[in-house]
This record gives C-alpha cells, sequence and structure tokens, in this order.
C-alpha cells in the first residue's frame, strides 16, 4: 500500500469491517481501521477505511481518511480526507489535504513547530444544511454595471 507517494509499506495492524473496538489503540507502523473503533489512537500512520467509523481523540504522524471520523486529531505531518471520508472534530497538523467530495466540519490549525513568528491560521468550516445548498450563493464580484 502507498501512502502519499512513498515506498511500498507494511500494514501492521487491521481491524476488518465487522469488527468494534473500546479503548485505547496505541501502535508503531502503519495501522488500517474498517471497523468501528471509540476510544483514543496514538501511533505512526493510521488508514481509516471507507467502511470505518471511529470516535476518538487521535494522535498520529499520517492519517489519511476514507471512513468516518469523529473527535479530534493531531497529526504531525500530514492528514487527509479522501473523497469518500468526513471528519467533524478539530484537526491540526503542517499539512492538510481536503479532497472534492469530502466533508469537513470543525476547526483546523495548520501551523509548523518551526514557525517562530507565533502567528496561528485557523479555519472554522462547516457543512451547509438542505436549505443552505438551496438558497443563491453571494458573490464577493463586483457588479459589472457599476464601474
Amino acid at each position: 500500500m502507498k501512502l502519499w507517494g512513498s515506498k511500498e509499506q507494511h500494514i501492521a495492524g487491521f481491524f476488518d469491517h465487522g469488527t468494534s473496538f473500546t479503548g485505547e489503540l496505541q501502535f508503531s507502523g502503519m495501522v488500517r481501521i474498517d471497523g468501528n473503533f471509540h476510544g483514543s489512537i496514538n501511533g505512526d500512520q493510521l488508514i481509516v477505511g471507507i467502511n470505518a467509523v471511529i470516535h476518538a481523540d487521535i494522535r498520529v504522524r499520517t492519517i489519511d481518511i476514507h471512513g468516518h471520523v469523529v473527535g479530534n486529531i493531531e497529526a504531525s505531518t500530514q492528514a487527509e480526507i479522501q473523497s469518500s471520508g468526513s471528519f467533524r472534530g478539530d484537526i491540526a497538523t503542517p499539512v492538510l489535504t481536503v479532497n472534492t467530495g469530502a466533508k469537513l466540519e470543525g476547526h483546523s490549525h495548520m501551523a509548523n513547530e518551526s514557525d517562530n513568528d507565533g502567528l496561528s491560521f485557523t479555519e472554522s468550516t462547516r457543512i451547509a444544511g438542505k436549505k443552505e445548498r438551496n438558497e443563491p450563493r453571494r458573490s464577493m464580484d463586483r457588479d459589472p454595471g457599476l464601474s
């Protein structure tokens, strides 16, 4: 399995679809979860499979979300939400990729530990409800007739 263009890597642990686990998961290497998980996760590389439903506070080096995650994430290197993925909570990572079709609801904090200027950038995002999706969008562009 390739992760973000890296060399081929082997999955050290796997929770298949249909499994359910509650508790604390600590690991090194790469782990893939396709089942249900409630608790906390600490490790290196986490892949959230398309069938996964995770309610957890997560601290990892990298995370790749294809399924559903609710909780807080600290990814020290990179986080990616694939088009099939959804995330609700707060996320802190220096590199965040949200692919077209992915769902993100919460706050993101993207700053490197090496940033010495004290500046931090925070985004707030929420998923539009049915009513909001059907309303016309407001444009920031000037009306061409007002030149």
